[in-house]
C-alpha cells in the first residue's frame, strides 16, 4: 500500500509542475420553472500565479476568484459522468482555461456523488440535456462576466453519461421508448421504467448554440439509432478507452458503436486506457477512497496521457471555432 501511495504522490507532483493556471469560482443557477437549482464551477483565463486548493480531497491548481482576462472568449461546458461531480475533470478544465477558454462544469441534479436520488432514471436521461441548455443560458445572460463570452463559440465536453448528454444536446435524438433493443438486458433504471410504460416527461431538444463537441466513452450508447447519429452536423471529437480493459464493464464499451453512426468524427482510440483514465489524476487520498476510479492499467501513465489529450482537445476546439467564424 505504501508503494502505491508513493506512486500516486509522485504522479501527482509531476502533474502539479505541469498544471495550468486558471481562475476558479462557484456559482449557482437558481431553481425555477425550468428546473431545480444547479451548482456549477467556472474556470477562466487568469494572469495571477496559481495556488494549490483542496476540494473534496482533490487538489485543484488554480486561483480562487481570479479576475477574468480576455474578451470574446469561447465557452466550453462540461457534463460529468454517472454519479460524478463538477470537479471530476478539473485538470482538463484548467488546461482549457489556460488556453483562453471559459469553462463551466455543473452538477447534474439527482445524479452526483452526493445526490444519487435519480441516477439511471428516465428523468435524468431527459433532464441532463436540458441542464446543459440552462447552463449555457446562465453563462450568456446572468454570469457576472457574461459580456466576455463569444456566444458564437460554444463547445461541449461530455464524459460517460456526460457523453450521452452531449450527443443528445447536439441532435443525437435518443430513442427512449418501450421495446428498445438492448434495454431488456440493461441494468439502467430508465429501461425498467420504459418497459413499465413510463414515457419521457418532456421532449429532448437539441441546442444549436453548441458548435463543437468532445465525446468521451459515451454511455448508454444503445439509445442512439444510427440514422439519428448520421443527422448530427456538429463536429465531434470522439474518444474511446480500451475494451481490453473492460473488467469494469465500461472501458471501451460504447464509443465504437457511436463512431459507426457519426459522419466522419475525429476518432481517438487510447490503447490500455481504462474508462476512468479520462478523469483528473488522483491524489493519494482520492486513490485510497476510490481506487476503481484512480487505478490505471499497468504501464499506463495518466499524467502523460492527459498532457497529449489536452493538447488534442484544445486544438480541436480552436480549429472548429475558427472554421465556424469563417465567412
Amino acid at each position: 500500500m505504501c508503494s502505491v501511495r508513493f506512486a500516486f504522490a509522485i504522479s501527482f507532483l509531476l502533474w502539479l509542475t505541469a498544471a495550468n493556471a486558471a481562475g476558479v469560482k462557484n456559482f449557482d443557477i437558481p431553481a425555477g420553472a425550468a428546473g431545480p437549482a444547479i451548482r456549477l464551477l467556472v474556470w477562466t483565463p487568469c494572469a495571477e500565479p496559481p495556488q494549490e486548493m483542496d476540494a473534496r480531497g482533490a487538489i485543484f491548481f488554480a486561483v480562487p476568484g481570479c479576475p477574468v482576462t480576455g474578451e470574446k472568449l469561447p465557452l466550453i461546458v462540461i457534463s460529468h459522468g454517472r454519479r460524478g461531480w463538477f470537479g471530476g475533470h478539473h485538470d482538463t478544465a484548467a488546461a482549457l482555461a489556460d488556453a483562453g477558454f471559459v469553462v463551466a462544469a455543473l452538477n447534474h441534479p439527482g445524479d452526483t456523488w452526493r445526490d444519487t436520488s435519480r441516477t439511471d432514471s428516465l428523468s435524468v436521461l431527459v433532464e441532463r440535456p436540458a441542464d446543459i441548455s440552462r447552463l449555457i443560458d446562465y453563462m450568456l445572460d446572468d454570469w457576472p462576466d457574461a459580456s466576455r463570452i463569444n456566444a458564437q463559440r460554444i463547445g461541449l465536453y461530455g464524459f460517460s453519461f456526460g457523453g450521452y448528454t452531449g450527443l443528445a444536446v447536439i441532435g443525437g435524438n435518443p430513442d427512449l421508448r418501450k421495446g428498445l433493443p438492448n434495454c431488456a438486458t440493461s441494468s439502467l433504471l430508465a429501461c425498467k421504467q420504459l418497459e413499465n410504460g413510463d414515457a419521457p416527461g418532456q421532449p429532448i431538444t437539441p441546442d444549436p448554440r453548441v458548435k463543437a463537441a468532445i465525446i468521451v466513452d459515451p454511455y448508454p450508447a444503445f439509445v442512439f439509432a444510427e440514422k439519428n447519429l448520421k443527422r448530427i452536423a456538429t463536429p465531434v471529437q470522439l474518444w474511446s478507452s480500451d475494451p481490453a480493459q473492460n473488467a469494469d464493464g465500461l472501458s471501451g464499451c460504447c464509443a465504437v458503436a457511436i463512431k459507426e453512426g457519426l459522419v466522419a468524427p475525429d476518432y481517438h482510440f487510447v490503447a490500455n486506457a481504462r474508462h476512468f483514465s479520462f478523469l483528473a489524476t488522483c491524489t493519494p487520498k482520492e486513490a485510497q477512497v476510490n481506487p476503481a476510479a484512480c487505478t490505471d492499467a499497468p504501464g499506463f501513465d495518466r499524467v502523460d496521457f492527459h498532457r497529449s489529450f489536452h493538447a488534442d482537445i484544445v486544438a480541436f476546439f480552436r480549429k472548429h471555432f475558427a472554421e465556424s467564424a469563417s465567412p
